[in-house]
């Protein structure tokens, strides 16, 4: 990896428990508590309902790519030694989407819709970050 240093997540006080659960091993979505909808990112009330009567639940680490796309060229200096590299969609197994990569790939293009995926925590500098690996 490069020295130049990767722009990495900013930590609220909304997102420290998702922040943490990361941490501790754990992947941990919001879901409400009137309705039953779980979403990721974090907010304050429930994008379906509005209302802003929720919890943190942990997941179950399984999932599957929705969509995603390869990167050829570096949009920034961090990330030219890891070209190429994929930025996917992935839907937890409880329903909550996210942006990740999935790593462990012998090939960056070998990816399929609805490709069963697993969490596989990995460190970048302080922040313990999501990403998926065939599953």
């Amino acid at each position: 990896m490069s020295d130049i240093d990767l722009p990495l997540p900013i930590r609220t006080e909304l997102t420290a428990p998702y922040w943490d659960s990361l941490q501790q091993g754990q992947l941990s979505f919001q879901k409400c508590r009137r309705c039953g909808h779980a979403w990721l990112p974090a907010r304050t009330e429930c994008p379906s309902c509005l209302h802003d009567d929720w919890h943190w639940v942990p997941a179950s680490g399984r999932a599957k790519v929705v969509s995603w796309v390869v990167f050829h060229i570096a949009y920034h200096k961090a990330f030219e030694s890891r070209l190429p590299y994929n930025v996917a969609l992935i839907e937890l197994e409880e329903g909550p989407r996210l942006i990740s990569n999935v790593v462990g790939l012998p090939d960056p293009n070998a990816l399929r819709i609805d490709q069963p995926v697993v969490l596989r925590i990995e460190r970048e500098g302080a922040f313990a970050l999501p990403r998926f690996a065939p599953g």
